[in-house]
């Protein structure tokens, strides 16, 4: 991904749901002014959610989500059904489209008062208003109810400003690391380069911090944990600021100078993300584990595992050499995230840096509403090094 595009995480996520053939994948394209949908009088040609990553005047940057139809039906229906409600676990925007020449049905209220329930900003698309005779009023802006025909054209317009206005309000403060810095000061960020890493770029968290720290007007200094101690002695003045990858923390924790400050990347999203305080108090939880007891290791995106990856393969292993237990472990990636976590000791996260704050967020309750501690690798790998103390000292904490 280009340092100059928005990444999904931080764009506005709108989902579009309702029935089948309620003209759903018509309107993506006639508000987008693209064909990004596949349109079919067949019933459900859309069967998963499809995600687009998209500008959308005059909101900018956003996800577009085009989800199944309500009314699937059979056993794959069902579950088809269920992975657009989960849908709106990410969604910023909710835009339900109906069947203006039938009206709301029982499908449409269903996941109208869901989406209520979930305090999700809606609109409400009276589609195919070509079809209705005699037709007056065309938005309702007390209840955000719009009659539109994706076929004609009729009040798309509209229809795109009516969702620009659901927007969620921007909080100009937040940062991942802009508001601890001052202009010019000089940030050390150490970044193995293993056979994990990408080919050719920089994992995303990286890429956000560097650019952060540029738009605060601070020099960045990009190293391997192998150059690190060199490039300390070199630079020739002392760094504001040391952040690292988790996996090198140890390492890195023992070669800078205790009197620069030290954090990670993880810690860092922990804290962006409105989350450090339960990720801190999640890591302790470590601490607790007995015998038979299963960690949930879950992330938010799906990549191709290596023979060493972290996620399967060293957190289990750092986990059990720090608690001294035999415990199992779970795992999860991408979307997939259970309903039901009772059977959980610990949940561990990646710092999610591909999830959207409402999707974390809703992971978060989901844990909390359980009663299960959750952490992230960062928080979880600082505690288990005995550095958490000094990761946090740059929040205050």
């Amino acid at each position: 991904m280009s340092l100059n595009n928005t990444p999904s995480a931080d764009r506005i996520h709108i989902g579009i749901f309702g029935k089948r053939n309620a003209g759903k994948s018509s309107i993506i394209n006639a508000i987008t002014g693209q064909n990004l949908a596949i349109v079919s009088d067949l019933k459900g040609t859309t069967t998963d959610p499809v995600l687009k990553a998209m500008e959308l005047l005059p909101l900018g940057p956003v996800v577009m989500i085009d989800t199944p139809g309500l009314d699937d039906d059979g056993e794959l229906g069902a579950l088809r059904i269920q992975k657009a409600y989960q849908i709106l676990n990410k969604t910023d925007i909710a835009v339900l489209v109906v069947d203006a020449s039938v009206g709301m049905t029982a499908e449409d209220r269903q996941i109208s008062e869901r989406i209520h329930e979930k305090g999700i900003p809606c609109v409400t698309v009276m589609n195919k208003a070509d079809l209705l005779d005699g037709l007056t009023e065309t938005i309702d802006r007390r209840t955000n109810t719009i009659w539109v025909s994706a076929a004609t054209g009729l009040n798309i317009f509209e229809l795109k400003e009516l969702i620009a206005a659901q927007a969620p309000k921007e909080d100009g403060q937040k940062r991942i690391v802009g508001d601890l810095i001052r202009p010019s000061d000089l940030i050390v960020l150490v970044v193995p380069i293993d056979k994990a890493a990408p080919k050719g770029r920089l994992i995303l968290p990286q890429q956000q911090t560097i650019r952060d720290i540029l738009d605060s007007g601070a020099a960045a200094v990009v190293v391997r944990e192998l150059e690190l101690k060199e490039t300390l002695d070199s630079l020739g003045r002392k760094p504001a600021m040391v952040i690292t990858d988790s996996q090198a923390f140890a390492k890195v924790s023992a070669e800078t100078p205790a009197d620069i400050p030290l954090t990670s990347f993880s810690i860092l999203f922990a804290r962006y993300k409105g989350n450090l305080e339960t990720a801190v108090k999640g890591a302790y939880a470590l601490d607790t584990l007995e015998d038979g007891d299963t960690v949930l290791i879950s992330e938010g995106c799906t990549h191709h595992r290596q023979c060493d990856d972290i996620g399967t393969v060293k957190m289990p292993g750092w986990i059990r050499k720090h608690c001294g237990k035999d415990v199992k472990f779970a795992f999860t990636s991408g979307t997939e995230f259970p309903l039901d976590l009772s059977g959980y000791k610990l949940i561990v996260h990646c710092g999610g840096c591909t999830l959207n704050e409402r999707e974390m967020q809703y992971r978060l309750k989901c844990a909390a509403d359980a009663g299960i501690p959750m952490t992230n690798y960062g928080t979880a790998i600082a505690h288990m090094t005995g550095i958490l103390k000094r990761s946090l000292e740059p929040f205050g904490l």
